[in-house]
């Protein structure tokens, strides 16, 4: 066998070889299946996973933007005229979350942890300074305090108006944005506080919320099941909440939003439980995006969150009196959050009724500037960018007793919104780069053989019509004219006797046969 054989056999087994085991791999999906099960073993809250530090304490920056609306025309206002509004921020804090009294539970099964947050102040980021910026707003003690009487009778209603008259309380204030925001002692809850002292007597939208926690957490570590990974087993001791009318809406279902189990599907919904909205939320998919290099599904809240009732009949149960229910885009919380009326909502009334937006004039909602979402890596879950926005408001209408309020026309006023955002840091941008980049080329690692396989093939044909080739060549050879001389026309009379022969030969004379 000739070395140009043995090569053409060599390339063909090898070729085979390739071609029927990439081709297998590729069919069993056995590197894929490895590598998700090592993502789901990795990915979980137990002190040996490698996300259980980050998680921990999260190394990415986040940053809390507080806007207020400041009210130009509380006199207009106050008269039955519309309220116009300013956009004043934002006033930026660095916000840090680490997690403590991280302990685990049942096996590793779960995990118990408090997230406390404390805010300190970023003026290059921000646009005025909130010490010294004037805030003209709702006097949101006032109408807390109207709001409680309502349901007493109107002798007493109309005592307590002359009396926070003759205290000089008025419907609106004007503080700075620090006290607006971290607190400042009021003069109506500090004459309350003398007479009931289990009512604070500072006021403040973030008071006592700077270095706090939301609430006693015990989270799934994801240990038996990598779509638990993450996902709320109680809040404060509970399993489901009690102050919405349904079972649907008390449910406590989904993440905190810092986590989500690796091996997302474009087609889920993804569930979130948002303890300053008193309830969970879900999000959708809406589109693939690239955050430095790193690809991510968009995950967002659909408009069917914040729809009315009529529109999404499970929302009936965010109604409270059962019943009692506002229009889309909006939802009162005050169920869980004692005092004022207040409403939530997306900022600038977001995806709200356009009455809502219509009633006060300076509002301008959008996409880019007031939508939630979050851009989550696929292969791992991790949140690479976030924003979360979300708008305070409060119910202002017309209080029997209180004269102050005989013109108003009942109106969800904003007060302030707030965008959380946070953006995955450089150097764990650069680990998640090279950790996609392995887990992408050891899940091809079966195309990468099939695709030396067919190189193969592809030589090994090649090497199949060179060989026919060379072989045809040599055929043709053996059977043509090697000399270039001319034949010699022979001459009848000298060789009468001598056979015609072709092509070349040697001439020998003939000799006769000897005799024995």
């Amino acid at each position: 066998m000739t070395r140009r054989s043995c090569a053409i056999y060599a390339t063909g087994i090898v070729c085979a070889h390739l071609l029927i085991v990439g081709i297998a791999l590729v069919v069993a999906q056995v590197f894929q299946t490895m590598i998700h099960n090592r993502l789901k073993k990795e990915f979980t809250l137990t002190e040996a996973s490698k996300v259980f530090e980050s998680w921990k304490n999260p190394p990415t920056a986040v940053y809390m933007e507080y806007y207020f609306f400041n009210v130009t025309n509380p006199h207009v206002f106050l008269a039955g005229g519309k309220a116009v509004v300013a956009q004043i921020g934002p006033y930026t804090y660095r916000e840090y979350r680490p997690r403590e009294n991280v302990t685990f539970l049942e096996n590793g099964t779960k995990v118990y942890a408090l997230n406390p947050k404390s805010f300190v102040f970023v003026p290059e980021k921000s646009s005025g300074d909130p010490e010294v910026d004037i805030l003209t707003t709702v006097n949101i003690p006032a109408v807390a305090v109207m709001s409680e009487l309502n349901s007493y009778s109107f002798l007493l209603r109309s005592f307590v108006s002359m009396w926070m008259n003759s205290i000089g309380v008025e419907i609106f204030m004007n503080r700075t944005v620090q006290e607006v925001l971290w607190g400042f002692k009021d003069p109506l809850l500090s004459k309350i506080h003398a007479m009931k002292p289990d009512v604070d007597d500072y006021f403040g939208l973030m008071w006592k919320k700077n270095g706090t926690h939301e609430g006693e957490f015990v989270f799934k570590t994801g240990e038996q099941d990598y779509m638990e990974y993450g996902r709320i087993e109680t809040w404060n001791k509970l399993t489901e909440m009690s102050w919405w009318s349904s079972n649907q809406s008390n449910m406590i279902n989904g993440t905190d939003g810092s986590v989500f189990h690796p091996l997302l599907s474009r087609k889920e919904l993804l569930y979130i439980f948002a303890a300053d909205l008193c309830r969970s939320i879900h999000l959708g998919y809406v589109e693939d995006v690239e955050v430095k290099g790193i690809p991510a599904y968009r995950f967002a809240p659909p408009h069917d969150v914040l729809q009315s009732p009529q529109e999404n009949p499970t929302n009936a149960g965010f109604c409270v009196p059962a019943g009692d229910c506002l229009g889309t885009g909006v939802l009162k919380v005050s169920v869980c959050r004692e005092g004022a009326p207040i409403v939530v909502s997306f900022p600038h009334f977001y995806q709200a009724d356009e009455k809502y937006i219509n009633a006060v004039e300076g509002l301008s909602p959008n996409k880019e500037e007031h939508e939630t979402y979050l851009d989550l890596n696929p292969t791992t879950g991790i949140p690479i960018r976030a924003c979360k926005r979300a708008q305070l408001n409060i119910i202002l209408n017309r209080v029997s007793g209180f004269p102050k309020t005989k013109h108003l026309n009942e109106t969800i006023f904003p007060i302030m919104f707030v965008n959380e955002t946070a953006t995955i840091d450089d150097d764990s941008a650069a680990q998640m780069r090279t950790l996609l980049l392995i887990v992408t080329l050891v899940s091809n690692f079966p195309l990468l053989i099939v695709g030396m396989g067919a190189i193969l093939l592809v030589v090994l044909v090649i090497l199949v019509c060179r060989s026919r080739q060379k072989k045809t060549a040599k055929d043709e050879t053996a059977y043509t004219q090697v000399s270039d001389k001319p034949e010699v026309e022979p001459s009848e009379s000298s060789h009468t006797n001598q056979p015609m022969r072709n092509g070349s030969y040697i001439a020998m004379s003939p000799v006769e046969a000897q005799k024995c």
